[in-house]
């Protein structure tokens, strides 16, 4: 193991974690309004799937990933007024979103391209480095510059959501609906709204969490391209302690998990891939039976608002 094959794991687990930030602060952004989604991987697929697709026709992949911000957005309003307006089961219609979702990409897949195409690709989105013409073995250039639009969009809503949060009073007010939804209403605050609000972010950030994958990682869209990083999410949610520094640190640890079991299956350690494959799922129910549960998250989370219950 030497400097090269550290410094491109290192690079590569930044990528790899871009994706899982996006989806990540969806999660905080709905369980912080009080709503548990477990339908990531539901709004992540369709949302790749968009992305692809709009990116394909336009030639734009900045497009396709507004496009897959859109139909995230689309789609969860599915949840949401299921479970904000008729106060249904979060984790049932969390988990229908991700059975219908992924399905539906599917079927739209087929339908434009035909049952077994050839795999049709897109131009990925540059980098800073490229646009502006530097080229540099560098590791430091590499990390700061080498890197597309989406990855420093991730890192800087993180940044923006931590002062969100703690510092503003609009952000404390969102907070108090996940921990208190009456109380908050009592004070004046619409908790409805700030439920609506949490899901249209929340479809948004999945959307553009799983355009990234095929305009900015792969260069196609293939059915499971998403390969659970939408439950990956939700254990980094967790494991960041609902606080959205905790999350960047959960995503950079499970990003190096998935970029370390990429590079071990192209080494010749003769042992076979799909072992490597388990490390970032391994690494996911190992962090969450040390530390899942001790600390809960907004006291409010999963339960239904019912403004005329006292």
């Amino acid at each position: 193991m030497d400097w090269e094959f550290v410094s491109n794991l290192l690079l590569a687990s930044v990528r790899m974690a871009t994706p899982l930030i996006f989806l990540s602060l969806a999660e905080l952004y709905s369980q912080r309004a009080g709503l548990v989604h477990i339908g990531l991987e539901g709004l992540a697929a369709i949302g790749s799937l968009i992305g692809f697709l709009v990116s394909l026709i336009t030639g734009s992949p900045l497009l396709g990933v507004v496009a897959g911000a859109a139909v995230g957005v689309l789609v969860n309003m599915i949840y949401a007024y299921a479970t904000i307006n008729l106060c249904a089961e979060q984790i049932v219609y969390g988990m229908a979103i991700n059975i219908f979702a992924p399905a539906l990409a599917s079927f739209i897949y087929r339908v434009y391209f035909g049952a077994g195409s050839e795999l049709v690709q897109v131009s990925l989105m540059s980098t800073l480095a490229s646009m502006l013409g530097i080229t540099s073995d560098n590791f430091f250039v590499k990390l700061l510059l080498d890197q597309t639009l989406m990855v420093y969009l991730a890192y800087g809503l993180v940044f923006f959501t931590a002062i969100y949060f703690n510092k503003t009073k609009s952000g404390l007010n969102f907070k108090a609906v996940g921990e208190y939804p009456k109380a908050a209403a009592t004070l004046g605050i619409n908790v409805v709204g700030v439920k609506y609000a949490a899901s249209v972010i929340c479809g948004a950030l999945a959307g553009i969490g799983g355009a990234y994958l095929t305009t900015c990682y792969a260069t196609t869209y293939t059915d499971g391209n998403v390969a659970g990083r939408g439950f990956i999410a939700l254990a980094a949610v967790i494991f960041g302690r609902w606080s959205a520094g905790g999350v960047l640190l959960a995503c950079l640890f499970f990003g190096f998990c998935d970029a370390l079991q990429i590079r071990l299956q192209v080494s010749s350690f003769g042992v076979p891939y799909q072992f490597f494959q388990m490390i970032p799922y391994i690494a996911t129910v190992v962090v969450l039976a040390v530390i899942g549960m001790k600390k809960a998250g907004p006291k409010g989370v999963g339960k239904p608002y019912l403004r005329e219950e006292r």
